[in-house]
């Protein structure tokens, strides 16, 4: 049945991305940036939906009340990432629009890829550090100034159930230069939606909304400690069975 499930989603996916991607390209001819975000987060309300209708897959979020209140309050969203639900998730949750960064060869994936060009996000060239981040701060700066939140996945890739990547300081660093509060986010998708795995399983997916750290004053390095440790700490708690190792020490994924 899993299988089943699996391939029906992916079938559904498929077939509603082109034309919707199709109305929205043509649609950001004629219609605000900001117009542009809903119409696309209402595709990806689309594929959660379906998750949950055919995959069997819910959510349960807690900690709403730690999230910024205000209409142009500014955030820098950390979130633990385990699989694709996050980043399909994730827009439809949160009250403001929210700007991701990510790589520019993304934009390059039929259909998905040329929707997301539309939109005012953030893609950067990874092979440019430097100009990249001066990138990421200059934009990220405007879209919060205007109530657009940014989202970054501090492990820079998907990682498997019960491991920890290496978290970096991009994320901190952005939230000091611009003065943003960092929110902390904890994710159990890989309960469901395991890492590169077509079959998906029916459950519960824990997304756990941290309080907002200050970042004045603070040094990217030791503040990206303090959001892996919340992250990894209320990951163990969300999800104890997967952190079986002796001595419950949590297995780190090498660098990319």
């Amino acid at each position: 049945m899993p299988l089943i499930r699996s391939i029906l989603h992916i079938l559904w996916m498929a077939l509603t991305v082109i034309p919707w991607a199709i109305f929205v390209i043509i649609a950001s001819i004629f219609v605000s940036s900001t117009t542009m975000y809903w119409m696309c987060a209402g595709w990806l309300r689309l594929a959660v939906s379906s998750g949950t209708v055919i995959l069997g897959i819910k959510n349960r979020v807690t900690g709403w009340e730690n999230l910024p209140t205000g209409k142009t309050s500014a955030a820098v969203l950390l979130v633990k990432h385990q699989s694709t639900w996050e980043t399909f998730c994730m827009p439809t949750l949160m009250p403001h629009p929210l700007a991701y960064v990510f790589k520019k060869e993304l934009l390059y994936v039929p259909f998905f890829g040329w929707a997301m060009a539309r939109m005012d996000m953030i893609h950067i060239d990874r092979s440019q550090r430097a100009q990249a981040f001066n990138k990421v701060v200059a934009q990220g700066k405007r879209l919060m100034s205007q109530g657009t939140w940014v989202i970054m996945f501090p492990e820079g890739t998907r990682i498997p159930r019960g491991q920890k990547g290496v978290y970096k300081s991009g994320g901190t660093r952005l939230a000091i230069e611009t003065g943003a509060p960092v929110i902390p986010i904890a994710v159990t998708s890989a309960k469901c939606w395991p890492r590169k795995a077509f079959i998906k399983r029916p459950g519960v997916v824990d997304i756990s909304i941290g309080k907002p750290i200050d970042s004045t004053g603070r040094k990217p390095d030791e503040l990206m400690r303090e959001v892996e440790a919340w992250i990894e700490a209320e990951m163990h708690r969300l999800d104890p069975e997967a952190y079986t190792t002796v001595g419950g020490a949590v297995p780190t994924v090498p660098a990319a």
